[in-house]
Formats: structure tokens, sequence, C-alpha cells
């Protein structure tokens, strides 16, 4: 099987319905569901599926120009948000997977960008970790979210 992005439509619609997030996740990230409804709004937010097979594993959304601006000074910077793992899916690499694809994915889809930023709670150390093996750097900013202090990460391209 390989892993592929698409952007959400609406033939997605009872795959995102179907997406599961624990309590804990909860406590750091969007549901795909509220942030498929922004995305709708917000024409620099993009709501991208990670799936495998017939199965959406992991979710996230990259958001440019005015979303990006609260965490980066960069106008070619891309942010990655809302990124997550149906709980189903977990401990299976597909987080990893995701974040690996992400880079190429960036570069032929929005060639203008040349850096990838995330916020990651400093609570959530196993996120950390996880953007740090995939080339995630901690360049030391700090700021405060809506759930506590998040540590800025940059992937530049």
């Amino acid at each position: 099987m390989i892993m592929e992005f698409h952007y959400y439509n609406e033939r997605y619609k009872n795959l995102i319905e179907q997406y599961t997030l624990s309590e804990e996740q909860l406590c750091f990230t969007a549901t795909p569901k509220d942030c498929v409804e922004l995305s709708k709004k917000d024409p620099e937010r993009y709501s991208i599926l990670a799936i495998e097979g017939e199965q959406l594993v992991t979710f996230f959304v990259l958001h440019k120009n005015e979303g990006v601006k609260s965490y980066s000074n960069n106008k070619h910077a891309i942010l990655l948000r809302a990124f997550s793992t149906d709980f189903h899916h977990q401990g299976k690499g597909y987080a990893k997977q995701a974040l690996m694809l992400l880079p190429k994915f960036v570069r032929s889809h929005f060639p203008e960008m040349n850096e990838i930023v995330l916020a990651v709670n400093l609570k959530n150390e196993v996120a950390q970790g996880l953007y740090k093996k995939c080339g995630f750097v901690d360049e030391g900013v700090r700021m405060m979210g809506e759930k506590g202090e998040l540590i800025m990460m940059s992937y530049h391209l």
C-alpha cells in the first residue's frame, strides 16, 4: 500500500465523519471535521487527507499567507496545523510516513514556499520527538496558544 495525499472534497465526507481522535489527542489538536469547515471559509487553508488503501489514516491542514503570519515572519512559509493520526491507526508509522512525504508535496503544490512551520504544545513530547525525527528543527521560538505554551519548529525546503 502507498500513502497518498488528497485535498478534501465532499466525496471524503464519510471518511472525515468516521475519523476518531482520543481525549488525549483532542487536548492538542482540532478535529478534521472542524478543520474542513474552516477550510471551506478560507481559501488559504487546505485540508489534506493522507489515505492508504481506502483508509483515512492521517489528517492535516496547510495554511498560507494570513494563517502563518502569527507563527513566522517568512512570507514564503506555510503552516502545518491540526496534524493528527486516526486513533485506530496510531502506532503504525503513518504520522512519520506522512511527515516524510510532506516536503515533496509542498514543493510540488506550493512551489513558492521555502519553509514549513508548525507549533507543537510543550507538553506534547511524543509529537516533538516525531517532528525532530522527520527533519523539523526547534529554533528556540516559543509562544502561548489556546492550549498552553507552544514550541515553533521549522523544516527548510
